[in-house]
């Protein structure tokens, strides 16, 4: 692959995995100054009852300084700090010292305000994070549930309606956005379809969402490989919209949508979200074109989870990457941890949503149960800093998967990726593939 193809493959895959760049932590910084916080392990991974040490430095074009205050907070993540304070950071630096006696993950957040701004740095100790097991129950009929939800929902016809996008088509890829059928009459699912023009019989990629409320561009680049790519929206609209279209759904009628009938297991939102994807596996499989055997789905935070999801849904998957699941062990709140995106029963929710029928439908929507039913390889990566998805709840879904995966760790990312992850990502999938550039 040349240089500027592979620079645009990797423009493509950051675009499409929706890996969300806010939440930029230390190493990072947009700023010229940085608040640093240093783990005393390379690795950040500490035995329960280990003492980390926390380093914290505020960088001025990158210059420490002295004699500068900052706030300091350390304790489990998502949970109020077990220690916090101000300290005074002397000769350019200061320690801050804690631990966890079980596995988990303890941070250390600092930040300082200068000339009216605040600066804040951050560092997560993973304390034996694959040993966390999750606290997210398993029902006795998860299994029968999605079996019968999957039957019911092929009864319905897939209707599918192909719309041409001439100005998004290139010389060797035709694009079109997909317009089919759902889990009930007249509920819809949409998407941007890239594909081959030249005749001939090729793998495909599904490509699933981030949250929001979005328009999509289409995987074109990957159609250029010879990769058939189809790139869904989950709220039922059209996906080719301007985008301030969007911005008004997910501030009005769509804010909140993850918490929609959460006391319904047959009506949750996720449920026609779920059962969308399982149709785009029924759409692709109805393309001529499709070769019927490699079929890899992928997406980061609310995709990272319905890539575990629909992977474990339907065997006709055969391989998944997904970037920091969200929707996993959300119960974790409830047993004084870290719970998954979007944390509908942390402390500011669980008045209102941690009510009994909430909880026990969570558990058929949550990554956990899913995962325990992986039987195909994948790809995962993320970090210790997200904020958004927290690794606990994340390693308690990784920790059951009994499939082949592999972890490309890095450490210090948030919710977010650097382009090293993103080239890992690229070659897992060629690989899986059997592509070869």
């Amino acid at each position: 692959m040349n240089r500027i193809n592979f620079i645009k493959f990797l423009t493509a895959i950051t675009c499409y995995l929706f890996v969300s760049l806010a939440g930029f932590s230390q190493s990072r910084s947009t700023h010229p100054i940085q608040v640093l916080v240093s783990p005393d392990k390379p690795d950040w991974t500490y035995e329960p009852n280990q003492e980390a040490t926390f380093r914290i430095q505020v960088l001025q074009h990158q210059v420490p300084l002295s004699d500068i205050e900052i706030n300091y907070a350390v304790g489990p993540e998502k949970m109020p700090p077990t220690d916090q304070g101000k300290l005074k950071l002397k000769n350019g630096s200061g320690i801050i010292k804690g631990k966890l006696s079980a596995p988990g993950f303890l941070r250390c957040e600092a930040n300082v305000s200068i000339n009216g701004n605040t600066y804040r740095g951050v560092a997560t100790a993973g304390y034996a994070p694959l040993d966390i097991q999750p606290t997210q129950k398993l029902p006795d009929d998860f299994q029968d549930f999605w079996n019968t939800a999957k039957t019911n929902a092929a009864k319905i016809p897939m209707d599918a309606k192909l719309t041409l996008l001439p100005e998004r088509c290139t010389e060797t890829v035709d694009v079109f956005q997909v317009n089919i059928q759902n889990a009930m009459v007249g509920n819809r699912l949409y998407g941007i379809l890239a594909k081959p023009k030249k005749e001939g019989r090729y793998p495909a990629v599904l490509s699933v969402p981030g949250a929001g409320v979005r328009p999509y561009a289409g995987i074109i680049d990957l159609a250029e490989k010879g990769i058939i790519t189809l790139q869904i929206g989950i709220h039922g609209i059209p996906v080719t919209y301007e985008a301030g279209l969007y911005t008004d759904l997910g501030s009005g009628a769509l804010r909140g949508y993850p918490f929609f009938n959460l006391d319904n297991r047959d009506s949750y939102y996720y449920n026609k979200v779920y059962l969308g994807c399982v149709r785009a596996v029924d759409f692709l499989h109805s393309l001529s074109d499709f070769d019927k055997d490699n079929l890899l789905v992928w997406g980061g935070s609310q995709g990272g989870a319905l890539a575990i999801i629909t992977a474990s849904l339907d065997d006709r998957i055969k391989g998944l990457v997904s970037i920091y699941p969200a929707l996993s062990d959300v119960t974790g709140y409830l047993h004084h941890r870290a719970g998954g995106w979007p944390h509908m029963f942390n402390a500011a929710n669980a008045p209102q949503m941690a009510t009994e029928d909430k909880i026990k439908v969570s558990a058929y929507y949550d990554v956990v149960n899913f995962a325990r039913n992986l039987k195909v390889p994948g790809f995962y990566t993320w970090g210790y800093n997200d904020d958004t998805c927290p690794p606990t709840s994340y390693y308690a879904a990784y920790n059951v998967i009994d499939a082949p995966k592999e972890l490309y760790l890095v450490q210090e990312t948030g919710h977010w990726t650097y382009p090293e992850q993103q080239q890992q990502i690229k070659e897992w999938i060629l690989k899986q593939l059997g592509k070869h550039f």
